[in-house]
């Protein structure tokens, strides 16, 4: 592994996490419902620190949101019902087998073979595909596990990400003459370099917050609009 040996720094990590469950009174009142509120702050500063570009604050908040899963891991293992290796391992076998254009022992190899992914998107595609009809999950209902409680944007991008892996049809089809309309105002490239995404990404940013302004006058949460828009375009009536 460049950069050095792992291992130890986690092993230190572990041991310190196990120290402060014991002998600090604060970590001591954490349960899950109680720390994840802190894991969820702690992943948004980091998609702060990332989107800045800054290393240094990036480390530091990885740290952060790494201390979260070794945390959340031993309240697992406190109960008998997990700990870190069973993440570890349940990760490394998952990504194995969501990867079988990579990895030949993939258990989904078989069902995509001669289906190789040449873009991202159709890696994503295969990804959901694998999650319904090698793991079973989404099977009858692909939106069934997309959370409830995801913030308004994330949430409707989770729905239509599903609805393109599900379908070629209505669901998609609803939303194409505004994903035209959009490629246009964007100048019509899916982001084909840095200067381009950037350019998207101030051209959309000022487009969503141009709909929060119509919202505030309107009277109308954005939030709640955009998930209710989400609902419509891909969940059966």
């Amino acid at each position: 592994m460049s950069g050095g040996d792992a291992a130890p720094a986690l092993a230190r990590l572990d041991e310190i996490t196990r120290r402060l469950r014991v002998e600090c009174p604060w970590d001591r009142e954490q349960d899950e419902r109680s720390i994840v509120p802190h894991t969820v702050e702690e992943a948004y500063e980091l998609a702060d620190a990332a989107a800045e570009g800054d290393d240094e604050k990036l480390l530091d908040e990885l740290g952060d949101v790494l201390f979260q899963v070794h945390f959340l891991a031993l309240l697992l293992e406190e109960r008998g019902a997990g700990d870190l290796v069973r993440v570890a391992e349940g990760m490394t076998a998952k990504l194995i087998r969501r990867h079988p254009h990579v990895f030949e022992e993939s258990e989904a190899r078989e069902l995509l073979a001669g289906t190789d992914p040449e873009t991202g998107r159709e890696v994503l595609a295969n990804w959901d595909r694998i999650k319904r009809e090698v793991e079973g999950r989404g099977a009858d209902d692909p939106f069934g596990d997309v959370p409830e409680n995801l913030p308004g944007l994330l949430y409707a991008r989770k729905l239509l990400r599903r609805a393109d892996s599900e379908a070629e049809g209505e669901a998609r089809g609803r939303g194409s003459a505004v994903v035209e309309a959009a490629g246009s105002g964007a100048g019509g490239t899916r982001i084909p370099d840095d200067e381009a995404r950037e350019r998207a990404e101030a051209w959309l940013g000022d487009l969503l917050l141009e709909l929060v302004r119509i919202g505030r006058r309107l009277g109308v949460d954005p939030e709640l609009a955009v998930r209710a828009a989400a609902r419509r375009a891909v969940l059966p009536e």
